[in-house]
């Protein structure tokens, strides 16, 4: 329970670091000091700084997963696709997700090259797909382009509004156009 409780808090502590001052700025020091701990402590848990971008990105997806999970799967398809998109936004537009925007960002210097997570996030998020959109049955090539397609445009909209600032323009259009899109395509399944 307390190395649930630590690893919670550094986790924690990265987000807001990166959320606030941006990757570059989020040194060990800073991970330490906001987490109410020492680097030591940090080392401990995840290895350095790359097992820390590691858990920080599994972390984000594992809200993202969670967000997802809350869609029931036999509502009927549009309202799938309404609270798929609306919960993919919550998290997209989140602080969580800034900070896990930065770490993709300068993933190629900052994360191991043998790393799989990749993969494992690519096999979650098929598999969440799968769940919410079990009875629509596109080609695979189809599914992962859409499954793209949506994470693309979640991230797009996510990368303007982080551009734009917090009175930047509201996404409702574009959020509307996403919909529009996925229903189309799962419907023509």
């Amino acid at each position: 329970e307390r190395t649930a409780g630590t690893r919670a808090r550094i986790l924690s502590a990265v987000h807001a670091c990166i959320s606030e001052l941006g990757f570059a700025r989020a040194t060990s020091a800073e991970i330490a000091k906001r987490a109410g701990g020492t680097w030591g402590a940090a080392q401990h848990h995840f290895g350095g700084k790359d097992g820390i971008w590691l858990a920080v990105l599994e972390d984000s997806f594992e809200r993202f997963a969670a967000k997802l999970a809350e869609v029931p799967d036999d509502a009927p398809l549009a309202e799938r696709v309404r609270q798929f998109v609306a919960r993919g936004w919550e998290h997209f537009s989140s602080p969580h997700y800034r900070s896990t925007f930065e770490i993709l960002i300068h993933a190629s210097d900052v994360l191991p090259r043998d790393s799989l997570w990749r993969e494992r996030m690519e096999a979650a998020w098929a598999r969440i797909w799968g769940e919410v959109f079990a009875g629509e049955r596109l080609p695979r090539r189809r599914a992962v382009a859409l499954q793209q397609f949506t994470v693309a445009s979640l991230a797009g909209l996510a990368s303007l509004r982080m551009l734009e600032g917090e009175a930047g323009a509201a996404r409702d259009a574009e959020l509307g156009l996403l919909r529009d899109a996925l229903l189309r395509e799962l419907s023509a399944a």
